[in-house]
């Protein structure tokens, strides 16, 4: 009879299992765009390191988000 720490084992990797699977359905990212596609200024190596397959500008990024709320906001 399996006790409470093999319980727990198994539940442990179960989530495991669930998480490496999940991992393996996100799609590869591309590599980050050096020139931001909207405004064609450079994007910064900063945000490219910590933002993979990037490409817009903090800016640009920030109007686009803006907008997307608002529309949302519309329906």
């Amino acid at each position: 009879m399996a006790d409470s720490m093999d319980l727990v084992q198994l539940r442990v990797d179960e989530e495991l299992a669930r998480n490496i699977k999940q991992a393996r359905r996100q799609p590869q990212r591309a590599a980050s765009a050096f020139f931001c596609e909207e405004c064609d200024t450079a994007i910064p190596q900063a945000r490219r390191a910590v933002v993979p397959g990037v490409t817009h500008c903090i800016t640009c990024q920030e109007i686009a988000e803006l907008k997307n709320q608002h529309y949302k906001n519309a329906i």
